[in-house]
């Protein structure tokens, strides 16, 4: 008898079938892969699942049982348990205030503070989940953070643990770890449903995998007996190449130049500390790291969102350490940005807006002193066209739009007008296999062109297929630079870890 099933559910928002129909079983002891587009319907059926939404039909049972739950509480009463990508954790309170919150145990009308304490260290101790109980949780790194949100669901007994997009921050030997969790709980006899994009994960971790495309089931696979290509086919409804082709590109005069850069950080360490280097045309410079470790205050120096306290940013030979945002653009610089709802688009504008932001001053989106609609709208239509983004009309507001869709307004419109530099902060985060595939032929071909790149990716993979150079951020320094053939993941994983060259 299956753990957990999902039998024909059903879910619209107005005229949108989310789910159509959607079968899934999961069984006990097994680790079971959810794989999918974006707008495939996995976290729509993952919501319904942990309670945070109901279904319009269909079934959810466990054990056999069917069950209807109004909340997450009534699904954690049922002993399920989900980790979502966004934790939810209280960044002040300790480890073990937030393991028990809301099951804390109780002394009379007090919470029993030492038996809490000592229960998340035995929890802890016997799942090898190695995590301080009295450390604040704000103060921990991500793959800490992340076993303290599953310390949580086994804390409550959870025989049923949903892990949605895991490892998107992870370095490598965290997510091997949490793998090795995995497969020591689904050996207790406790279900695992893996949510994720990436096809190594599911072909190293589960035991079967089920895939839905356009709100419906369209496979469930044994691992053992399926091929990579079998899963992207069925993910896909066609073939994706594995792998990245990057022909060789000689690489030209540095178009981006960044010396001594400094920026201090809100606890008083600095955030990006004096962190040198350049990127010439017709390559791709990588920055790895675990998040946190100052790529974001890099990024936000280099593209004018913040203002360095020390040190030089030059873009095609010109200084523009002092200027805003309009003023780098104009010097030559574009920006795909890793928030791509608040930073990259305006959510209540239409598609033809968005794709002109940025450049709707200049012709020919612009006459004279006032924009151009009708340019708007046949520069969208075209871009719209060649890019393959999948809207009805250039009217839509990109706030209805699917994450690979409004990822793909934003990177098509940094690319379209062929910046001679383009940062691209986490271009493919949480996007399927084939919008992975287009930007990342975008990027190469954005390099083929002659521009420089400067990619940062929490995507390891993405990192070691895509880059000329690896420059590897740890704690706001530049702990190495590696040439293409120096870069493998253990290295490249140590070294974000804190381990220096020599001793990886």
């Amino acid at each position: 008898m299956p753990e957990l099933e999902a039998v024909g559910v059903v879910k619209r928002f107005g005229g949108l079938v989310a789910n159509d129909h959607v079968d899934l079983s999961v069984e006990r002891g097994e680790i079971h892969g959810v794989m999918g587009e974006n707008g495939a319907g996995k976290t729509t059926l993952m919501s319904i699942l942990f309670g945070l939404q109901t279904s319009d039909a269909g079934e959810i049972r466990i054990r056999g049982v069917p069950v209807r739950f109004r909340s997450p509480l009534d699904a954690m009463a049922a002993g399920m348990g989900m980790v979502h990508q966004s934790f939810k954790l209280f960044a002040a309170l300790k480890v073990w205030e937030n393991i028990v919150y809301g099951a804390e145990p109780r002394r009379g009308p007090f919470i029993n503070e030492r038996l809490a304490w000592a229960s998340v260290a035995k929890l802890a101790e016997r799942h090898r989940l190695a995590v301080d109980p009295d450390a604040v949780v704000g103060e921990l790194s991500v793959g800490v953070r992340q076993r303290v949100e599953i310390l949580k669901a086994l804390y409550r007994d959870a025989r049923i643990l949903i892990l949605d997009e895991p490892t998107a921050v992870l370095t490598p030997p965290e997510r091997d770890a949490l793998f090795s969790v995995l497969r020591s709980l689904a050996a207790e006899g406790r279900s695992v449903v893996l949510v994720t994009h990436k096809l190594h994960e599911v072909m190293a971790a589960t035991d079967r995998v089920t895939v839905l495309r356009d709100g419906r089931t369209v496979a469930r696979l044994r691992t053992t007996d399926a091929t990579p290509r079998d899963i992207i086919q069925a993910v896909t409804g066609r073939n994706v190449s594995l792998r990245v082709d990057k022909a060789p590109s000689p690489p030209g005069e540095p178009l981006l130049r960044v010396t001594d850069l400094f920026v201090a950080g809100a606890s008083g360490k600095s955030a990006v500390d004096r962190v040198s280097f350049s990127v010439r045309s017709g390559e791709i410079v990588g920055v790895a790291g675990v998040a946190g470790n100052g790529q974001c205050e890099l990024v936000a120096a280099l593209s004018g969102l913040c203002a360095p306290d020390a040190g030089r940013v030059e873009v095609c030979g010109a200084s523009v350490t002092d200027k805003d945002v309009a003023a780098r653009r104009a010097a030559g610089l574009a920006y795909i940005p890793e928030d791509r709802a608040s930073v990259g688009t305006a959510l209540a504008a239409s598609a033809a807006d968005n794709l002109a932001m940025g450049f709707h001053r200049a012709p020919p989106l612009a006459r004279g002193p006032f924009i151009d609609p009708a340019a708007f709208a046949e520069r969208a239509r075209e871009l719209i066209r060649r890019f393959a983004i999948r809207i009805p009309s250039e009217r839509v507001n990109v706030g209805t739009l699917s994450g690979g869709n409004l990822q793909k307004i934003v990177v098509t419109r940094e690319l379209s007008h062929e910046a001679p530099v383009l940062i691209a902060e986490q271009p493919t985060r949480g996007l399927d296999m084939g919008a992975t595939e287009s930007i990342h032929r975008q990027l190469l071909a954005a390099r083929g062109k002659g521009q420089a790149v400067l990619l940062i990716s929490a995507e390891l993979s993405e990192i070691l297929a895509l880059s000329d150079r690896v420059l590897v951020m740890f704690e706001g320094r530049v702990l190495a630079e590696l040439l293409e053939g120096e870069a493998d993941e253990e290295t490249v994983g140590l070294l974000m870890a804190g381990r220096p060259r020599e001793a990886a």
